[in-house]
């Protein structure tokens, strides 16, 4: 056989490898391929190419093995089963910057499945060679090193501090000021996947001099880096006074509301998301959100959108009014109420309207004029209805509930009180009974409605157990009035004039 012919044979080889690679890595990217292409045993026909003489195979055979392995997670599970691991981390070390980006891939598909298969790649060594891998040259390496190490890093406090001690927060951070936009999307989604967990992971974001650099990009055009950049300040907001006034003092206060005016929802969402963040910590905190506007905004916000938008700004209201009557107040003079009802009335998830219920109950729960401002909205009525209803999730349920007990216990607004004498189960008709019981001794124009109105006369036929608070009420709203209009309104009296009429012998002349 001359050279030549050996050359061609060389070739034709190398040829078929090149045609084989990139058929597998093209039909790995078609769902209906995925089965057949495991059956055919593709996994260990693609484990020696990562090693090829060529590099354009080595390359293409790790971009079909991420494929595959990012379908699902048997396929990762294959991967890491084939000993296929090692192999990539020693050649993301030693390769040209294409390998490194199908290799950093391909671990990314695999660790993304679940923490058994990210804790697979931490154990064969490929955090050190993937924080190397941040300070590479090539924007596209340091992209798909952040994005690898922010998939292992998110499924829980152990992987992620992993991912710190290796060394990649502070060049995460770097990578957050590097031009490239979607350089700077993916650093800030690891930052948020690292910091979300605890307050000392948190914490290490922070040292690491990242809320300043966040800050600066709240304003940037780009929908979906703002969208990172909101997540990873409420990640760090979240855990504690301490973080949340870090954040607060990076000065993103009025900034971040416009944020809320954004035409991405997602931007929407997660500005509402910091927000609420920040308010839950502390009445200090709130305070400051209503001094920047930062209520209306929310209100008008949930106003512009629906669904799960709109549920951290609904769980920020509730907060906001939790921590005091003036703040509970702010919320009511921005017409939070009437949005919340709506909320309430039109939202069809469950959740969404338990968030509401929940809200609610927290503004109207200080005093008289808060229960009186969710109560002439016309909510009580709907909050019966969801707790009554057998449809109501259980959550929904209990919000429901308890919202009805707080503004109760509050409201002595009548005409809202008195449908519930005729609707309420026993357990939340004591406390409307209780209610009359106190606002009826204390105003005449009140007394003289309730009979008018039927109100007297429902309370005569409410059955309460002798000795019970519920009859003590029933007693004191009966005092409030003469005996014999109390007699006149309780049931059987007619009977008792008419035996009255039948017995009476008239007086003759």
């Amino acid at each position: 056989m001359s050279q030549r012919q050996v050359l061609q044979v060389f070739e034709q080889y190398q040829k078929a490898r090149t045609q084989f690679v990139q058929m597998v890595a093209e039909l790995a990217t078609r769902p209906q391929n995925i089965e057949t292409l495991q059956n055919a045993g593709v996994m260990s026909l693609l484990r020696p190419l990562l090693l090829d003489v060529v590099p354009t195979i080595q390359q293409t055979a790790a971009l079909a093995l991420g494929r595959l392995a990012n379908y699902n997670d048997d396929l990762a599970e294959a991967v890491v089963k084939g000993d296929i691991l090692p192999q990539l981390v020693y050649s993301l070390a030693e390769q040209n910057r294409f390998y490194k980006k199908a290799a950093a891939f391909v671990l990314r598909a695999v660790g993304k499945h679940s923490p058994q298969l990210a804790q697979a790649i931490v154990d064969c060594g490929a955090l050190d060679t993937l924080v190397i891998c941040l300070e590479d040259f090539d924007p596209g390496v340091k992209e798909a090193a952040a994005w690898a190490l922010g998939y292992i890093a998110r499924h829980n406090a152990e992987l992620s501090q992993a991912v710190v001690d290796a060394g990649a927060v502070p060049l995460l951070v770097l990578c957050i000021q590097e031009p490239e936009i979607a350089l700077k999307r993916i650093a800030a989604s690891a930052l948020s996947d690292i910091s979300k967990h605890s307050p000392e992971l948190a914490q290490t974001v922070v040292d690491a001099g990242a809320i300043a650099h966040l800050a600066q990009m709240i304003l940037n055009p780009d929908s979906k880096l703002k969208r990172q950049v909101l997540s990873v300040l409420s990640q760090i907001a979240k855990h504690s006074v301490d973080l949340a006034e870090m954040v607060v003092e990076a000065e993103i206060f009025p900034v971040v509301l416009t944020c809320l005016k954004d035409k991405d929802e997602y931007v929407k969402k997660n500005a509402s998301t910091l927000i609420r963040e920040i308010a839950k910590h502390t009445p200090e905190l709130s305070q400051l959100i209503v001094n920047a506007g930062g209520v209306a905004a929310v209100i008008d916000c949930i106003g512009s959108c629906k669904g799960n938008i709109r549920l951290p700004g609904i769980m920020m209201l509730g907060y906001v009014a939790a921590h005091s009557e003036n703040l509970a107040m702010a919320v009511i003079i921005s017409k939070g109420v009437p949005q919340l009802s709506v909320c309430l009335s039109e939202e069809p998830e469950d959740h969404i309207k338990a968030a509401a219920a929940w809200a609610l109950g927290q503004i109207g729960r200080h005093t008289p004029e808060h229960a009186r401002a969710v109560a002439v909205t016309n909510t009580l009525p709907v909050l019966l209805s969801l707790y009554m209803s057998t449809e109501s999730s259980e959550d929904l349920q209990v919000k429901s509930k308890k919202a009805i007990k707080s503004i109760l216990q509050k409201c002595t607004y009548l005409p809202a009180l008195e449908p519930f004498l005729y609707d309420a189960p026993p357990n939340i008709l004591k406390h409307v009974v209780g209610q009359f019981s106190k606002v009826l001794p204390h105003d005449s124009k009140a007394r003289r409605l309730f009979v008018t109105s039927g109100g007297l006369k429902k309370v005569q036929e409410i059955k309460a157990e002798p000795g019970s608070l519920l009859q003590e009420y029933i007693n004191s709203i009966n005092n409030c009035y003469p005996e014999e209009i109390v007699r006149y309104y309780s049931p059987g009296y007619s009977d008792t004039l008419l035996q009255r009429v039948d017995s009476y012998q008239p007086l003759t002349h």
